[in-house]
């Protein structure tokens, strides 16, 4: 399979090799293998930051927040009833949408050659 037959989406949704489409991305819950068991690739100079965790919490954000306010405007509820719905909420969303979107973010990076470890140093395993 070549490299531009596996879509970014698929990786994410999936969480596996953005070159192969069949080895593991994750050693742990969001923790990055150190190669894909499949096809070999090197997985260590992968470097996401904080991008995909800043991005869910944005989305997350805005899925939680209007919400709220509808609620609030239509009903006008005690706080402990906002708590109740949107705490809960918002962290199962941020949990749910974390890991898909950290393997999402390292296929495109793969994608647009930033993961090839050119002129990078990789990152120290654990």
């Amino acid at each position: 399979m070549s490299d531009n037959a596996i879509s970014p989406i698929t990786c994410g949704l999936k969480c596996v090799c953005p070159r192969c489409g069949e080895g593991a991305l994750f050693n742990g819950f969001l923790k990055i293998a150190d190669s894909c068991e499949c096809c070999g690739m090197d997985y260590r100079y992968e470097d996401a930051g904080d991008g995909p965790a800043s991005v869910v919490i944005l989305l997350v954000g805005v899925l939680v927040v209007f919400p709220a306010l509808f609620v609030e405007v239509g009903f006008h509820p005690p706080l402990w009833v906002h708590a109740l719905l949107w705490l809960p909420l918002a962290t199962v969303l941020t949990i749910a949408l974390l890991r898909p979107f950290k393997a999402f973010w390292f296929a495109l990076m793969y994608r647009n050659n930033v993961v090839e470890g050119r002129n990078k140093q990789p990152r120290k395993p654990d």
